[in-house]
């Protein structure tokens, strides 16, 4: 979630009249990079009868997200995490190491001054396959995620605006329940050097499967943050999150910060 929870669209920032990452494509030549740190816990979940007690789970994500466009219309993507999780007792489990793996590119199939729209792929390998360990639930199987992005730039009085809506098919394997997701990201620059963001994050399981909690699951989540212009080219934010709804789910509240630069 870190690296997509960021947005990236840091073209924004740079001129009112272009958006990158999301669903745009960076210029032939050109990339970015995102170094980002997340922290969550949760001592509840949602049941069928609504939230219940968990033992507290704690976890920490570090990541690295790379970008760079090969031509103006296709972007190269990698993005490698570390990750820490620790579950209090009675489960009294532990897991630090390395997060999912992704490479991948973005296409985009159309694009004028204001609208783009792309097809990403995205291969995304398991940094453990020990799925004796409680701490490594949901973060050992390969997936591959197909997603449609649709982004459109515009203007809310003087200050530049944007909404991208990313919807995808992530295909899961090792008895994980493959997932329906569906994000959204609105921004708006409301002076020279501040851009605020809300963003949407929604996961519907595909049926039963692996989870914390047995059977399908869905979960929904809401992250607000800011980002400030340090310099050109370099960019800092710092936000929170909360999962508000789901069912079979950990209702998560966390903080990110991370640091933006475009090369």
């Amino acid at each position: 979630m870190l690296a997509r929870g960021a947005g990236l669209i840091l073209g924004l920032l740079a001129a009112p009249s272009a958006a990158f990452a999301g669903a745009w494509t960076m210029p032939q030549g050109t990339g970015q990079w995102l170094a980002g740190f997340l922290a969550s816990t949760s001592t509840e979940y949602f049941s069928s009868t609504g939230l219940a007690s968990t033992p507290r789970y704690n976890k920490v994500e570090a990541d690295l997200f790379v970008e760079y466009g090969l031509t103006d219309r296709l972007t190269a993507i990698v993005n490698p995490g570390f990750q820490h999780i620790d579950i209090a007792a009675p489960t009294s489990a532990e897991r630090t190491g390395l997060d999912y793996t992704e490479f991948g590119a973005r296409y985009a199939f159309f694009t004028d001054q204001s609208w783009v729209l792309s097809g990403q792929v995205i291969l995304r390998l398991p940094g453990t396959t020990d799925t004796a360990n409680p701490a490594a639930v949901g973060y050992t199987d390969v997936e591959g995620d197909f997603r449609i992005l649709l982004g459109h730039n515009f203007k809310i009085g003087d200050w530049p605006a944007f909404y991208d809506i990313e919807v995808a098919q992530r295909a899961r394997t090792e008895g994980a329940p493959s997932e329906f997701r569906a994000d959204g990201t609105f921004g708006v620059k409301v002076s020279p050097r501040w851009l605020l963001l809300a963003q949407s994050f929604n996961v519907v399981s595909e049926g039963s499967g692996i989870s914390l909690y047995g059977g399908s699951y869905d979960y929904f989540k809401l992250q607000l943050s800011a980002v400030y212009e340090l310099m050109p080219a370099w960019w800092v934010q710092g936000g929170g999150y909360v999962t508000y709804a789901g069912y079979n789910a950990l209702q998560e509240n966390g903080a990110i910060v991370a640091l933006w630069h475009q090369f």
